[in-house]
């Protein structure tokens, strides 16, 4: 009991309920900032897809969630898939280390198309491509070339001229990429991806346009099929 009171009354010992005190406080407000960061981004998600049917699965406590949205009425778009990873805010020992490895939040979409998509076509970030990026698989036969997107630089893909057009008329018409780093449109598997830095409010501003374009490329690819 003397012992107790001794260390009581040491000065490391008020140290140490202080930095319990802060490192509570950090979890809790990181939990919440990440859980709303996940739900703004799905809740944009949602609006966009207007899903029949959804489901979200937490996968990673509170640094991953997983979202299905299902489309059964007559649509384009059968599906949508998303992940979202987050940065461990809630974790001030960890936070500093994965930032430097992940750098920041990551949502991946997938986008499940009914029709044939007119080819192959990518955009994608260059600081985002020569740091862990995605490898396209069919990189040696697709043409390439450089473009400015914002105050980005990209590289734009394409296996054919139309597919050319449809990604510059993106450029065009959207002129800010926001948070995209990675779109992709992959004819054999019927599917469109895209990666995206979500940042609050603004998801939906972001992926409705790449998701628009998606379905018109489709469509027009239809068209060109069956005039």
């Amino acid at each position: 009991m003397f012992e107790n009171n001794n260390i009581v009354g040491q000065p490391l010992f008020y140290l140490f309920i202080a930095a319990s005190a802060f490192l509570s406080m950090v979890f809790f407000w990181g939990r919440r900032k990440n859980r709303r960061i996940f739900q703004d981004a799905f809740q944009a998600l949602v609006d966009t897809v207007n899903p029949d049917d959804q489901t979200f699965t937490t996968i990673g406590g509170v640094v991953g969630y997983h979202a299905n949205l299902l489309v059964k009425r007559k649509s384009p778009v059968s599906r949508v898939d998303a992940t979202i990873t987050l940065l461990p805010r809630q974790s001030f020992l960890y936070m500093p280390v994965s930032f430097v490895i992940m750098r920041f939040d990551r949502l991946f979409v997938t986008v499940y198309l009914r029709s044939e998509i007119p080819g192959e076509g990518h955009l994608i970030e260059r600081g985002y491509a020569g740091f862990r990026g995605p490898k396209i698989t069919n990189e040696q036969r697709l043409e390439k070339e450089s473009v400015r997107w914002g105050k980005l630089d990209f590289y734009l893909y394409y296996d054919n001229l139309s597919m050319r057009e449809a990604l510059h008329r993106h450029l065009s018409d959207h002129p800010d990429p926001g948070g995209i780093r990675h779109i992709a449109l992959v004819p054999g598997e019927r599917k469109g991806f895209v990666f995206l830095i979500p940042r609050m409010g603004r998801v939906g501003e972001m992926f409705g346009p790449v998701y628009q374009m998606m379905v018109s490329v489709t469509s027009t690819g239809k068209k060109g099929k069956n005039p």
